[in-house]
């Protein structure tokens, strides 16, 4: 297990591994999804693999097969091309998201990373209100969030943004760097020891190949330009990827993400807004709507200024966008539970016409 340990392999895993141990299963990390096949870290190196029809057939949704990050239980016989995988174990982490569209389904970006390093571009990528909505989605995967301000050499306020991203960053460190110019690896590399997860999470054109070319020492990811009116850019990133830095960490690239739709509990909002449910449990009353009632806390922080109103509305867009999530998870529950009971029924009714006939 010495190779696996170096993969973030520890106790945690050991103990859901253990029942599949005793069947004969061996263990893999996922490292690489394509479509339907995985290729997967193992002991003696690297194995594609796939899921079992049974394993398909149980799935409860797409959040249930493996993502890049994911321990997994597989089996593999030397007259077989590929392995097969029989089960995901426990994540201890989880960076997800509502897929794009109007489906209402979980996606996970990455599992089982220890740091989400929140990239964003010092040029015309900068956007304080989509940090904070990042932050958000990275305190709810129960890793630590890292903010990454890169391209620092195109910014002529660079102290000015620091400082800003520092104040809506509240519990996260903020470091600057800029991969083009070599610059900042040192810092990056403090919050992922060996053995450690990181994972890139940002928009297209902020500079996530860029970086993992600099931490590699060698252009291994495709980089391309960004256009000069708003600084995006395209993916030249098309899957997401574990890559085993020189110093023994472990780092998830990812394709950029245009559309960041939360999933989750809402403990990434409470986390990430910490400074305003602490103004809200200091109002007079405790359903207090932060409109017209008396003595309330968080309108008094916004008129004296001591609340940015920008963060107020930036924390009412997100807490609506998570309650409607809610009112939609909850429709599809009951959808899926009405079709499972018709279901039944249909099947009882077929016993009893054949028990009298």
């Amino acid at each position: 297990m010495r190779r696996l340990k170096t993969l973030g392999w520890n106790d945690f895993f050991e103990a859901f591994f253990s029942p599949y141990r005793e069947k004969g299963f061996t263990v893999g990390r996922v490292a690489v999804q394509h479509r339907d096949r995985y290729m997967l870290y193992v002991e003696q190196g690297e194995l594609w693999a796939h899921v079992t029809g049974k394993f398909r057939h149980e799935a409860g949704g797409a959040h249930e097969f493996p993502a890049v990050g994911d321990w997994v239980a597989f089996q593999h016989s030397p007259a077989d091309d590929e392995a097969s995988i029989h089960g995901v174990l426990e994540r201890r982490s989880k960076i997800s998201r509502k897929v794009a569209g109007a489906k209402t389904e979980e996606q996970i970006l990455a599992a089982n990373v220890d740091v989400v390093f929140l990239v964003m571009g010092l040029d015309g990528n900068y956007n304080v209100r989509r940090l904070e909505r990042s932050l958000a989605l990275a305190w709810e995967s129960g890793a630590q969030p890292v903010v990454v301000l890169n391209k620092a050499d195109l910014c002529e306020s660079l102290q000015e943004r620091v400082e800003e991203a520092r104040r809506v960053a509240v519990g996260a460190s903020v470091v600057t760097m800029s991969a083009a110019k070599n610059t900042g690896r040192d810092e990056f590399l403090s919050f992922l020891p060996a053995g450690k997860t990181g994972v890139l999470i940002g928009s297209s054109g902020v500079g996530k190949s860029t970086i993992t070319n600099m931490l590699l020492g060698r252009n291994r990811q495709a980089v391309a330009e960004v256009r000069e009116t708003d600084s995006r850019g395209r993916h030249t990133t098309t899957r997401r990827e574990l890559i085993i830095l020189p110093g023994g960490s472990i780092l998830v690239d990812s394709p950029g993400i245009r559309e960041l739709q939360l999933w989750g509990s809402g403990e990434g909002i409470v986390e990430q807004f910490e400074d305003i449910e602490s103004l809200a449990s200091q109002c007079r009353f405790n359903d207090c709507t932060h409109e017209k009632e008396p003595d309330c806390a968080v309108r008094q922080a916004l008129e004296d200024g001591t609340l940015d109103p920008g963060r107020w509305k930036s924390y009412l867009k997100l807490q609506r966008e998570l309650y409607y999530l809610f009112l939609k998870q909850n429709d599809k529950a009951a959808r899926l539970e009405k079709e499972k009971w018709k279901k039944l029924m249909r099947v009882a009714k077929q016993k009893l016409k054949r028990k009298f006939q």
